[in-house]
């Protein structure tokens, strides 16, 4: 059962599908398809956003349930899902409640969300629920810097970013959270995403998938 579960963040969610079209056009697109490329059956995506990540869904998929709490983004979703090359339905809720029962998907994409939940470990013990056993988590993240001095640049930008990003964290050590979570990592790729070659806050990326014992 799918419950109305909304966070209104009224000015991120008109600058974000900006930003995020600005990243593709830079790089980003090719980010997406390589996340999505091993996804397939029934697929779960949590903060789906706007839907950019829709129409990259290969064949392999047969239905993707995508979980968005913030209104307009929310329906620029619905607006995205109908032009999906597969199934796509839209839901109100939040990551770490998912209205979904227990090893009822194949897989759960996280793409740039993990950043920002409130409760990251509910979030990922949630996403370990809803999978069946052997299940992937397919995750693109900013993550925490691995050089000393621009992790050290993000936990003091820390201290305001989440006010102007909805709640986005910079310094967040994404792939010790999924582990914790009890998820074993297959692949990681590692990498700074430069625009125009000049290295920003939120640079260090990390594309990769996990699977749920």
């Amino acid at each position: 059962m799918f419950i109305r579960m909304t966070v209104r963040h009224p000015l991120f969610a008109r600058r974000y599908p900006r930003v995020s079209d600005y990243e593709d056009a830079h790089g980003a697109l090719a980010h997406r398809r390589e996340l999505l490329a091993g996804a397939g059956g029934r697929v779960l995506e949590i903060g789906a956003g706007h839907g950019a990540n829709f129409r990259h869904y290969p064949p392999a998929v047969r239905q993707v349930i995508a979980i968005e709490p913030e209104p307009r983004l929310r329906l620029l979703a619905e607006r995205a899902a109908a032009h999906a090359p597969v199934p796509v339905r839209v839901h109100p809720g939040h990551a770490e409640h998912l209205p979904l029962p227990d090893h009822s998907v194949d897989a759960v994409v996280a793409s740039q969300v993990l950043c920002s939940v409130r409760d990251v470990p509910r979030c990922l013990a949630e996403a370990a629920r809803v999978l069946r056993p052997g299940g992937h988590l397919y995750f693109y993240e900013h993550i925490r810097s691995p050089r000393p001095d621009l992790a050290r640049m993000q936990r003091a930008l820390d201290l305001v970013w989440p006010l102007q990003g909805a709640g986005c964290h910079l310094a967040r050590d994404t792939e010790r959270a999924i582990t914790d979570a009890g998820f074993a990592i297959d692949r990681a790729r590692h990498f700074d995403f430069l625009i125009g070659g000049r290295p920003g806050p939120s640079s260090p990326r990390v594309i990769g998938t996990a699977t749920i014992g």
